[in-house]
């Protein structure tokens, strides 16, 4: 832990590392009081990349800055070089702090950093330090609807049914589930369960779709933020042998109206947006969600030395 004082503040300024994201709830206090100015970084998104790196905490370095107990920067580097980061508006100056121990912890590797156009201070001071904007490749659309005139929840084929996951069966499933619908091994059925029991997962915003046999086909998961009313889709997935059905459709929409229940106001999903990987983006912008932002990828300069 490194202390310091900035302009003079009699509160010193306390830099924490972690050997992984371990202040999650620290980052997420961050992301609920940024999060009407950027639109991004949803508290549901942060743990859910806390699921990922599940069994990988030696692996993914972070550090949150504070002042006074209230935290106003942090990073999260996920190897090699990719690094997460949030800095508080009203202190722009810290995200030179956060850039430069990331250089460090990268050991000489350039950094790829994603931003949201909105974070115009983060997209500042990468340009001050050298890094380019990529302008090819994929990026993220971030998508937004009021929780208002919600479409009914489309008729789903005979056999299937939306509902709640119920044990442990149906957990193994949702996480069989998404490893089928992207092909990934990320999310095993350990994660699936330790991240149901991680603020602020709600059973009843976590919605599956069984089919006619009773196996979890397709799934959308919903992340509640009750200080800003806002809730959020991360993941939504089908399996490769159910698709076309409309059950994403139908099950994305029985979420709009589980956030609608708590008393939300406002959803919001991040999609890929490049035309590499249209249809997601094409589904969500059917169902009344428009974009609101996008991400930027800005990568650092290698070293000479390197």
């Amino acid at each position: 832990m490194l202390d310091r004082k900035l302009f003079g503040s009699m509160a010193p300024m306390q830099r924490h590392e972690h050997a992984g994201p371990m202040a999650l709830r620290a980052m997420q206090d961050l992301a609920t009081r940024t999060f009407p100015a950027t639109g991004y970084r949803h508290i549901g998104d942060l743990t859910w990349n806390w699921c990922l790196s599940l069994d990988r905490d030696d692996e993914c370095p972070t550090a949150v800055w504070t002042e006074g107990g209230r935290t106003l920067a942090w990073g999260w580097l996920d190897p090699p070089d990719s690094l997460m980061l949030q800095v508080d508006p009203d202190h722009p100056e810290l995200a030179h702090d956060v850039l430069a121990w990331a250089e460090r912890a990268a050991v000489g590797r350039p950094l790829h950093v994603e931003v949201a156009g909105t974070e115009s201070h983060l997209v500042e001071a990468l340009e001050k330090r050298g890094y380019t904007r990529a302008v090819d490749g994929p990026f993220m659309a971030c998508l937004d609807r009021a929780l208002t005139e919600l479409p009914e929840v489309p008729r789903l084929p005979d056999g299937y049914a939306i509902r709640a996951q119920h044990d442990d069966t149906d957990v193994a499933g949702r996480a069989a589930a998404h490893r089928a619908a992207f092909g990934s091994t990320r999310v095993t059925t350990e994660r699936h369960a330790r991240m149901r029991d991680a603020w602020p997962y709600r059973p009843e915003l976590d919605l599956v779709v069984t089919a006619p046999a009773g196996d979890v086909v397709a799934y959308c998961q919903g992340w509640y933020d009750e200080v800003n009313a806002t809730g959020a889709f991360e993941p939504v997935g089908t399996h490769p042998d159910h698709r076309r059905l409309g059950l994403a459709r139908a099950v994305c929409t029985a979420v709009l109206h589980a956030f609608a229940r708590v008393g939300g106001r406002r959803a919001i999903v991040c999609s890929r947006g490049d035309a590499a990987y249209p249809v997601p983006k094409r589904l969500y912008e059917s169902m009344g969600f428009t974009t609101h932002t996008r991400t930027h990828t800005f990568v650092g300069r290698r070293k000479p030395s390197d």
